[in-house]
């Protein structure tokens, strides 16, 4: 027999390479892939064109203090509560908190993430009762998407929210405790919003944000004021939370 003519054999590892895993025999239908997602921003925490460090327009006035949110923060664009991933609060003399927030908000590049786009991070939850670490999206007095809120007086639970079209979950979860590292993924859906703990998905809102939706990046450190979540203690005057990695993908 003649050897296989090179167009037919080229057509048949194709074949062989679109078919569905485990065989089964006939022609089967090639697999159906999900979009490849192209990252569109990674976080470097030093970059001033990236981050503005110390206010937020998500805060009165731009800040620095916001205590009808129930918070202690003070916000300092010192690069030691931040700009190493780090994100630290330090109990002042008058009673409120040195606390580091960053923002895309206003800075250089003055990246937005959108409909679509999935943000992934890793963290470390801090361990000091009063702390109140966040990843949130704001622009224009709202859109705001919480990729996570933690607050240790609830050890185990994390707080997921869609503010765009009201929707959350109170996540309940062994892997979450103080000092953890957790890795999250959320993808802000046009018809909801999707978030995953650990590789595991664990909330879908059926609400989404909408077609047109964009908002700025918020990673912050605050600290309760005791309305909601214990304030810190007397003897307490320091606490921190880590983001070791930040990204944004894009369809």
């Amino acid at each position: 027999m003649d050897p296989e003519p090179e167009t037919h054999g080229w057509l048949r590892r194709l074949t062989r390479r679109l078919a569905p895993a485990g065989g089964g025999g006939g022609l089967g239908l090639p697999p159906v892939f999900t979009p490849r997602r192209t990252p569109v921003f990674t976080a470097d925490f030093t970059s001033t064109t990236q981050w503005v460090a110390g206010r937020s327009w998500a805060y009165p006035d731009g800040g620095p203090v916001n205590p009808g949110d129930n918070k202690l923060d003070h916000l300092t664009a010192d690069p030691a509560y931040s700009r190493s991933g780090t994100f630290r609060a330090t109990l002042r003399p008058d009673g409120n908190w040195d606390a580091g927030l960053l923002t895309t908000e206003g800075s250089d590049e003055g990246f937005e993430v959108r409909t679509g786009d999935v943000l992934e991070a890793r963290v470390r939850l801090p361990e000091e009762i009063g702390a109140w670490p966040a990843i949130w999206t704001w622009r224009d007095g709202g859109q705001e998407i919480d990729v996570f809120e933690y607050h240790p007086d609830h050890p185990d639970l994390l707080e997921l929210s869609n503010h765009v079209r009201e929707a959350h979950r109170y996540l309940r979860d062994p892997t979450v405790h103080p000092g953890a590292w957790l890795d999250l993924k959320v993808e802000f859906g046009r018809r909801s919003v999707v978030w995953w703990v650990n590789g595991l998905r664990v909330y879908s809102d059926g609400r989404g944000v909408g077609r047109g939706w964009h908002a700025y990046l918020i990673v912050n450190l605050s600290v309760s004021a005791g309305r909601y979540h214990p304030a810190p203690g007397p003897d307490l005057t320091e606490m921190s939370y880590e983001v070791s990695q930040l990204r944004v993908h894009r369809a």
